[in-house]
């Protein structure tokens, strides 16, 4: 299977090109030293520094400041061509003190895994109802504890697709880094999204202690959450990136004049 070719677009006002370029190396040694084995997909990363576009017809990973700027930038649900898209939240990150980096790399292998963000897995109770999970391979294990480094790059522990399956025994290995003991645990700092078929109350997120907790109506702008729950004909394409850029270099003035009041 040919790998996907994905562009990561610095569109970032507290990145640098050079903060972001070795962690682009390190997110491609992720998937295809660790990821490429464990799922069978491949990816080839791009990197697109500041004021530059990426190749036609490749994914995007879009590195930005935070969800208000995605909603200015016209970051929506897919690229201009229609393909899928990824996006990370630097300066939220920052501000929250987690690692941006944990942030690419989940945002990159639950693309990878899930790119139309619309599998799920169910599991039937003796009831004959059941849950529908949600396919994201990074939720349960996010922690940024819980990560580990490649070539000094904090990244993203992962599950394998053991973890959806509820018939493997005790020893098998469920995530990357071994932590998870049996299918469909949660660790300490994880969620992962579920629907109730017969309860009424739309997508959940269940949490480490297994108790669902109701999710927002709509998540942050571009969140995988927030397009999980919209319906696949409301998606939106994103502007082109010459304007993406255009409107980058916009955002940072303003935040700019702000910071000078």
């Amino acid at each position: 299977m040919a790998a996907i070719r994905i562009s990561v677009i610095n569109a970032s006002t507290v990145l640098s090109d050079t903060q972001i370029q070795p962690v682009v190396e390190a997110l491609e040694t992720q998937v295809k030293r660790d990821f490429l084995p464990a799922w069978g997909i491949d990816a080839d990363l791009l990197f697109v520094p500041m004021g530059t576009n990426p190749p036609a017809n490749t994914w995007w990973l879009a590195i930005l400041d935070d969800s208000d700027q995605a909603n200015a930038l016209g970051y929506h649900d897919v690229t201009t061509d229609g393909q899928p898209i990824g996006k990370v939240f630097a300066a939220t990150d920052m501000k929250y003190g987690m690692e941006w980096s944990v942030t690419a790399s989940h945002e990159l292998l639950e693309m990878l895994a899930d790119p139309n963000i619309n599998l799920t897995v169910f599991v039937e109770n003796d009831m004959g109802t059941g849950r529908l999970f949600a396919y994201e391979v990074c939720d349960a294990c996010e922690a940024d504890n819980l990560g580990y480094k490649i070539d000094g790059t904090l990244v993203s522990d992962f599950v394998y697709p053991s973890w959806f399956e509820d018939f493997r025994t005790p020893g098998t290995q469920f995530d990357q880094t071994g932590k998870i003991k049996k299918a469909f645990d949660i660790l300490p700092g994880g969620y992962i999204g579920i629907y109730d078929i017969n309860s009424g109350t739309g997508w959940q997120q269940l949490q480490a202690q297994h108790a669902p907790v109701r999710m927002q109506a709509r998540g942050n702008v571009g969140s995988r959450r927030e397009r999980r729950r919209t319906p696949r004909p409301q998606w939106q394409h994103s502007l082109p990136v010459q304007q993406l850029h255009e409107n980058a270099r916009r955002y940072r003035e303003v935040v700019r004049h702000l910071i000078a009041a």
